[in-house]
């Protein structure tokens, strides 16, 4: 079972990287191929990423993805082609434990990195755990969640710096909190693609 003690092994880092939302299976062994090509050649660790359900979009009408069933079948087929490990998000607590018996990595979403229950629930499955920083957490916030997920028996946990939102409309990346979220014993990451969007765009 993967684990953060592993990852923070890895030399020169380890990659997460795949299709925001899954469009299809195809589309995800396309991406998790030629994604892993790359890292191979470069002797990056690969971790496959992508979403089963988008449930934070912007409109309502926008494409969320393939649902949980589907979803899983889609990350499953990459793990035995490519070999490489999965992370997808998860919103609900009643998720996790699906979620956990295909994906190594299980990711909390932004504006759900307080919700007590999916912590826990996230947490009982043994995985490791993402949580993204919220835009309107700072590295003190994220100490609360990072407990949360020890006191329920789950000392695999990574701390995503993904910007912040002071109210105009734009995320601002404190690369201070790279350091300062240390002090949570959490293996900490940077969402790179976050720091290049405008939110709500």
């Amino acid at each position: 079972m993967l684990s953060t003690s592993e990852l923070k092994s890895k030399t020169p880092f380890f990659l997460m990287a795949g299709s925001c939302v899954m469009e299809s299976k195809e589309h995800c062994l396309h991406m998790a191929t030629e994604i892993k090509k790359i890292c191979d050649k470069l002797g990056i660790f690969y971790i496959f990423k992508s979403s089963f359900d988008k449930a934070n979009r912007t409109s309502i009408k926008s494409y969320r993805g393939p649902g949980l069933e589907k979803g899983m079948e889609i990350m499953q087929k990459v793990k035995d082609t490519l070999g490489v490990p999965v992370v997808t998000d998860i919103h609900l607590p009643d998720q996790c434990e699906k979620v956990g018996k295909v994906c190594d990595v299980l990711q909390i979403p932004a504006f759900l990195c307080r919700q007590t229950d999916l912590l826990v629930a996230a947490a009982k499955t043994g995985k490791v755990i993402n949580i993204k920083k919220g835009q309107m957490c700072n590295h003190v916030t994220m100490k609360h969640a990072c407990q949360k997920v020890k006191d329920s028996g789950n000392s695999n946990i990574m701390l995503c710096e993904r910007g912040s939102m002071h109210g105009e409309d734009n995320l601002i990346v404190d690369f201070r909190n790279l350091v300062l979220m240390r002090e949570n014993d959490a293996l900490i990451v940077q969402d790179v693609t976050h720091a290049l969007q405008m939110p709500n765009r």
